[in-house]
């Protein structure tokens, strides 16, 4: 018997050695769009826009160009806020393992009772628990302050950020490009 144009795959079940490895693995790209941060806090690079379509413009490509740092920036935030409420911290952390392995670390489809859960589907249920769930701690002011202190941060951080020394992609200028989009 012949398997001419056949894929082989392993027989035994993936180990939990192996589903670490892949996590790891895609984790590593998932960062990898994270730029430097000595190139993000170059004390040279900073000065005052020329005006406000200046500023807009700054804003728009340094938040398409450090977008993962700025996600960085924000969580890093919400972390430290939430230090002094320990239920929201256990929650918001058990949370993001949730993200991590229902929508950013599997490798194949979810299917309930025989059906396909679209990815549009889980981000949403995801979307809809995480909000939930954090509002149910109490903790409801203090994660909105630190959202909010991030997004002003990261906004402050744009707006000074010249861009001139940054090396855009032609895909890399847009507002909330893709994370791990093909490099042109």
């Amino acid at each position: 018997m012949t398997t001419y144009g056949t894929i082989p795959t392993s027989s035994s079940p993936p180990t939990n050695l192996e589903f670490i490895t892949r996590a790891k693995e895609r984790i590593k790209v998932g960062l990898g769009t994270r730029r430097p941060w000595k190139l993000m806090f170059n004390l040279r690079s900073f000065n005052l826009p020329s005006g406000f379509p200046d500023a807009v413009s700054r804003v728009k490509t340094n938040i398409g160009y450090f977008q993962m740092n700025y996600a960085i920036v924000i969580l890093i935030v919400l972390f430290f806020s939430l230090i002094w409420h320990p239920i929201s911290l256990i929650v918001f952390v058990a949370l993001m393992a949730a993200w991590l392995f229902l929508y950013f670390l599997r490798d194949e489809p979810i299917v309930i009772f025989g059906r396909l859960v679209s990815d549009r589907v889980i981000l949403v249920l995801m979307l809809i628990l995480t909000v939930v769930l954090l509002l149910f701690t109490g903790a409801v002011l203090n994660i909105l302050i630190a959202v909010l202190v991030g997004v002003v941060l990261v906004l402050l951080h744009a707006a000074f950020r010249n861009t001139h020394d940054l090396f855009l992609d032609q895909e890399e200028g847009l507002l909330f490009s893709p994370p791990g989009a093909p490099a042109s």
